[in-house]
């Protein structure tokens, strides 16, 4: 993986679709590798809990979870300019949630019945099953009509402000530069 760390923390589907940031050098896809999604899994671990590390990822998983990535960046970008997302994007959402569709595994713990929701197939299948899900959530979520990019004029990052006045994606990487150059233009001596 590059240098440049994802952000994570928004919801799922944001996370996974702020996996392309654009840098001084262009685009950059942060899921480029098998290894580059088992580092991004990593990062998720509380959240995507039982995903392998990069050495149990093949490239199939990765085209998998490229698809959903695709999918619901089309439908973000469509929803947030008001328009109705492509039936293309929702049909590679859905058929990916079939795929490895959730069911409650029951077990028994000694003491009482257990219930753990668990997808079957490879680590690709289940995992973009899973990601889709987060997309269809977020995409569903009222919530939804706050997402915002961020103001930085080289960033694409979306978030999901939790404060009205929320203007960057993060405040150490975007906010910071765009105080530091303000001030500089300012304070500039002409």
């Amino acid at each position: 993986m590059s240098e440049l760390l994802p952000l994570t923390g928004e919801p799922l589907a944001l996370d996974l679709v702020n996996t392309r940031p654009h840098t001084p050098d262009g685009p950059v896809d942060l899921l480029a590798t098998p290894a580059a999604l088992g580092t991004w899994l990593t990062l998720q671990a509380e959240r995507l809990p039982g995903y392998p590390s990069e050495a149990a990822l093949t490239a199939a998983d990765l085209a998998a979870v490229h698809a959903v990535r695709e999918h619901t960046a089309v439908a973000i970008d469509h929803l947030r300019r008001g328009e109705k997302p492509p039936a293309s994007a929702l049909a590679g959402l859905n058929l990916a949630q079939r795929a490895a569709p959730a069911i409650l595994e029951l077990g028994w713990d000694g003491t009482s019945v257990t219930a753990v929701p668990q997808r079957a197939g490879t680590v690709g299948v289940r995992l973009a099953a899973r990601l889709a899900a987060a997309a269809g959530e977020l995409l569903a979520d009222p919530a939804f009509a706050a997402v915002r990019a961020c103001e930085a004029s080289d960033c694409v990052m979306l978030f999901l402000p939790a404060h009205p006045r929320r203007r960057w994606c993060s405040a150490a990487r975007c906010g910071n530069r765009a105080r530091v150059a303000r001030y500089y233009q300012r304070h500039r001596t002409t």
